[in-house]
C-alpha cells in the first residue's frame, strides 16, 4: 500500500511540472507575437531586435526544458 501511495505521488508530481511545459510554450508565443506586432509596426527597427527576440525565446525555453528535466528525474530517479 506504502509504494502505490508513493507511485501515484510521483506520477502526480510528473503532471504538474506540464504546467511549466504549457507556460514556456505560451511564453514563447507571447514572445513572437509581440515581436511581430512591433515589426508590422515599424519595419525598419524590426533587425535591430531580432537579437533580442532571440535571447528572450531561449530563456522562455529554458524553463520549459527545466520542467521536462523535472519531468524525467521525477519519473526515473526517485
Amino acid at each position: 500500500m506504502e509504494g502505490d501511495i508513493a507511485e501515484l505521488g510521483k506520477y502526480i508530481g510528473v503532471g504538474l511540472t506540464a504546467f511549466g511545459m504549457a507556460g514556456s510554450a505560451i511564453a514563447v508565443g507571447n514572445v513572437a507575437g509581440n515581436y511581430l506586432a512591433g515589426a508590422l509596426r515599424n519595419p525598419s527597427a524590426a533587425a535591430s531586435q531580432t537579437a533580442t527576440l532571440f535571447i528572450g525565446m531561449a530563456f522562455a525555453e529554458a524553463l520549459g526544458i527545466f520542467s521536462f528535466l523535472v519531468a524525467l528525474l521525477l519519473m526515473f530517479a526517485v
